[in-house]
C-alpha cells in the first residue's frame, strides 16, 4: 500500500462501526494480489466508510489519498470498485448538512483532485468511466473539472466512456463557478441533442434537463426512440448508470416526474423484446403507484397485454389491474379468461398468471374467483405470499401477490361460498399460524362468518387454538353467544391472553363486566397499547369511570396512542370537544398529500363523531380531488391505502354535514 499509511492514527480516527484501526488492513487488502480477496475488501471498505450515508466520517477523509493512489496503480484489482467508493462518498459530501461532514474532508479532496483529474488519460477505458462519474458526482465546481473533462471528450472513443463523460460535463457545468468553458459545454450538449447515436442524445437530454426542464417532453421522441434501441444496453458498461432495459427505463422516468402518462405510453407500445415490455409494465406501475389520473389512458394498454407470449408480462400486467380493482372491473371477462394460466414467474414463490387473475377478480369482487380460492385454502399449491409483508413507498411498484388470507379478507360478500373449505381447513390444520390467519379472516368477515361458530366452539377447548377462535368471535360478535361459558372460563382461568377472552366475551353476550375488568386494569397500570385503547372504546359508555386516564392519554408522544386514546374518550363520554382537536391534528398533513397509517383510523374515528367533526372535514374537503396517492406503502398494498382513506375522507365528508 501507498507510503504514509502507518503514519495515520487510524485508531484515533472514526468510521460507521467506531475505531478506524480497521481500515489500513483493509487497504491493503484490496491492493493484494488475490482479485477476490480484493473485491470482498473494497465492500468492507465501502461498508465502514459509507455504510448508508448521512455522514462523511474521519476515516473517509485519512483514506481517500490511498484510494485515489491505489486506483491510478494499474497492479491494483479493485481499482474501480475504491473509485466507486469516492464517487459515493463525493456525492454525500455535498448532501450531509456541516455538522455531518469532518473538517478534514474539504482538504483531502482538494488534494486528491489533481490525481483524479489524471486518470481522465488511464488506458482502461473502465478506469475513465468510474473517475468520469466521481468527477459528475463530486461539489468541486465547474472550472476545476470542465477544461479536463472537455479534452476527454475529444480523445474518447470508447463509446460507454462517452456517455459517462456527457453526464459528467452536464453536472459540473451545473456546479458555479463554471468557468470560461462552461458556455462552451452548455452548447455542446445541445449540439449532441442531434448525434447520430441514440445513446448519446439520451444522455444529453439528461445532462440538459436539469437546465432546460421543459426539454424531455420536447424530445420525447428521441428519449422513447434510445430506451427502446438495443444501443440501450451500452449503459450496462457505465459507471453510474450500470443497468439494462428496466434500469434505464426507471432511470430515465425520472425525467418525467408529474402524473403526465406520455413516457409510459410511449415505452408500452408494442416491442419484439421480452425485456423491453416487462420494463415498459414496470414504468406503468410505477405511475400508477405515484397517481391516479395515468389509470384511464393506461388501462387499455394494460389490458393489451393479457395475452402477451411472455409469462413475466401477462402476470405484470395483471397484477396492475389488480392494483387498480374497481376502476379495472370492466375488464373482468380478460382477467378471467386468464384463470386457467399456469405459467409461473422466474421467482422463489414461482407465482402463477392464474393466481394473479384469481387476485384480480377478488379485488373486483367478481365470484369467478371463488372456486380456485377454495381450492386454495383447501391447501393447493400456492405462489400467495406465505405471510403479510409491506415495503416502504417508492418511485417504482414492488411487484406481488399478497397471502391468500389477505386475499379472502376483501371478500366478505361470498363468505358463504368459501366459509366451507374454509371450516373443513379449520378442522384439519396442524400449523397454528395458517389456523390464526384463517382465523383473522373470519374476524374480518364479521357476521357474515357466523356459519363456523360450531367449528370455532371446539377451538377454544384446546390450549393451544383457544386464542385464534377468540379473535374470530369477536369479530363475528353476537352470532357466536354459543361461546359464551367457554370464552368465560378462559377470562377466569388468567393468562397474557385474559383481555382478549373478556373482549370476546363481551361481543358475544353483550356482558362488559369482565372486559371492563381487565383492560381497566391495564390503563390503571400503564400497561394499555393501542389495541386494547381500541377495545374500551368499543365498550362505549361502559368505559366512563376510566374517562380521566383517557383524557390524560391524548396527549401521549405516541400519535397511535392519541388516536385511540381520542376515539374511546369520545365513546364512552361524547367529549368531541377533546377528541375532535386531537384527531384533527393527527390528519393535518393528510390535506398536503401525506399519509401515515395512523391517520386511516383517525378519519374513521372522526367520521363517527358526526357534525362535531367539520373542521376535520373543512381541513380535509380537498382530498379526494388529489391526484397523488395517499400511501406510505409499496405495491398493491399502496393502492388499498389510498382507496381506504379516500373512502373514509368522503365518510367524513357526509357525516359531518349531515
Amino acid at each position: 500500500m501507498r507510503v504514509g499509511a502507518d503514519e495515520v492514527d487510524w485508531a484515533g480516527l472514526e468510521h460507521h462501526y467506531g475505531s478506524a484501526e480497521d481500515v489500513p488492513g483493509l487497504l491493503r487488502r484490496c491492493a493484494g494480489p488475490d482479485p477476490d480477496d480484493a473485491e470482498d475488501a473494497s465492500s468492507e471498505l465501502l461498508n465502514v466508510l459509507f455504510h448508508q450515508g448521512s455522514w462523511i466520517c474521519s476515516a473517509a477523509s485519512a483514506a481517500l489519498p490511498f484510494m485515489v493512489g491505489l486506483a491510478a496503480d494499474p497492479e491494483v484489482p479493485s481499482r474501480c470498485a475504491l473509485l466507486e467508493i469516492v464517487a459515493m462518498l463525493a456525492a454525500e459530501a455535498g448532501r450531509v448538512q456541516a455538522r455531518f461532514l469532518d473538517p478534514g474532508w474539504a482538504p483531502a479532496w482538494e488534494r486528491a483532485l489533481p490525481g483524479l483529474l489524471r486518470l481522465l488519460d488511464d488506458p482502461a477505458p473502465e478506469v475513465r468511466r468510474s473517475v468520469a462519474d466521481v468527477l459528475g458526482a463530486c461539489e468541486s465546481p465547474g472550472e476545476l473539472l470542465l477544461p479536463g473533462l472537455l479534452r476527454s471528450w475529444e480523445a474518447e472513443a470508447d463509446p460507454a466512456t462517452r456517455l459517462e463523460l456527457v453526464l459528467a460535463l452536464g453536472r459540473a457545468a451545473l456546479r458555479a463557478p463554471a468557468g470560461a468553458r462552461g458556455a462552451e459545454v452548455v452548447d455542446l450538449l445541445r449540439a449532441l441533442l442531434d448525434a447520430p447515436q441514440p445513446q448519446v442524445r439520451l444522455a444529453a437530454v439528461h445532462a440538459l434537463a436539469p437546465i432546460e426542464p421543459g426539454l424531455p417532453a420536447r424530445r420525447l421522441a428521441d428519449v422513447l426512440g434510445a430506451v427502446r434501441d438495443p444501443g440501450v444496453e451500452l449503459w450496462r458498461h457505465t459507471s453510474s448508470v450500470r443497468t439494462g432495459v428496466q434500469g434505464v427505463h426507471r432511470w430515465t422516468s425520472g425525467l418525467f416526474p408529474g402524473p403526465e402518462p406520455d413516457f409510459a405510453l410511449g415505452v408500452l407500445a408494442d416491442h419484439h423484446d421480452d425485456a423491453q415490455r416487462v420494463a415498459a409494465l414496470a414504468q406503468a406501475g410505477g405511475l400508477l403507484s405515484r397517481w391516479r389520473s395515468p389509470a384511464a389512458p393506461l388501462l387499455p394498454r394494460l389490458v393489451g397485454r393479457l395475452d402477451d407470449p411472455a409469462a413475466e408480462v401477462r402476470f405484470r400486467a395483471v397484477e396492475l389491474l389488480a392494483c387498480l380493482g374497481a376502476e379495472a372491473a370492466v375488464h373482468a371477462d380478460d382477467v378471467a379468461s386468464l384463470l386457467t394460466d399456469g405459467a409461473v414467474r422466474a421467482t422463489r414463490r414461482q407465482e402463477s398468471v392464474g393466481e394473479a387473475a384469481l387476485w384480480a377478480l377478488a379485488r373486483m369482487n367478481d365470484p369467478r374467483c371463488l372456486p380456485g380460492l377454495t381450492e386454495l385454502v383447501a391447501g393447493g399449491r400456492s405462489g400467495f405470499a406465505s405471510h403479510s409483508a409491506s415495503y416502504p413507498a417508492t418511485e417504482g411498484h414492488h411487484v406481488g401477490l399478497p397471502s391468500l388470507t389477505e386475499v379472502l379478507s376483501h371478500l366478505p360478500d361470498h363468505a358463504e361460498a368459501l366459509l366451507p373449505a374454509i371450516c373443513d381447513r379449520i378442522d384439519t390444520a396442524t400449523d397454528d399460524r395458517p389456523l390464526h390467519r384463517l382465523c383473522e379472516t373470519l374476524a374480518a368477515w364479521g357476521p357474515a362468518a357466523e356459519a363456523a361458530v360450531p367449528r370455532l366452539l371446539g377451538l377454544l377447548e384446546d390450549d393451544r387454538t383457544w386464542t385464534a377462535a377468540a379473535t374470530a368471535l369477536a369479530g363475528i360478535g353476537r352470532g357466536g353467544a354459543e361461546a359464551g361459558s367457554l370464552l368465560l372460563s378462559r377470562v377466569d382461568a388468567g393468562g397474557p391472553h385474559g383481555a382478549l377472552a373478556a373482549w370476546a366475551y363481551w361481543r358475544v353476550c353483550g356482558e362488559p363486566g369482565p372486559a371492563l375488568e381487565l383492560l381497566g386494569r391495564s390503563l390503571a397500570e400503564q400497561r394499555s397499547r393501542h389495541p386494547e385503547l381500541g377495545r374500551l372504546a368499543g365498550l362505549g359508555v361502559h368505559a366512563a369511570p376510566h374517562a380521566d386516564r383517557l383524557r390524560t392519554l391524548t396527549a401521549d408522544i405516541n400519535p397511535w396512542t392519541r388516536v385511540e386514546a381520542a376515539h374511546a374518550l369520545w365513546a364512552a363520554t361524547g367529549d368531541a370537544e377533546t377528541a375532535v382537536p386531537v384527531l384533527t391534528e393527527v390528519v393535518r398533513d393528510l390535506a398536503e398529500g401525506t399519509y401515515l397509517p395512523v391517520m386511516l383510523p383517525a378519519v374513521r374515528n372522526l367520521a363517527r363523531t358526526g357534525r362535531a367533526a367539520r373542521p376535520a372535514a373543512d381541513l380535509l374537503r380537498g382530498v379526494p380531488a388529489l391526484d397523488r396517492r395517499l400511501r406510505c406503502n409499496d405495491g398493491w398494498r399502496g393502492f388499498l391505502q389510498d382507496e381506504d382513506v379516500r373512502a373514509a375522507v368522503r365518510q367524513l365528508l357526509h357525516a359531518s354535514s349531515a
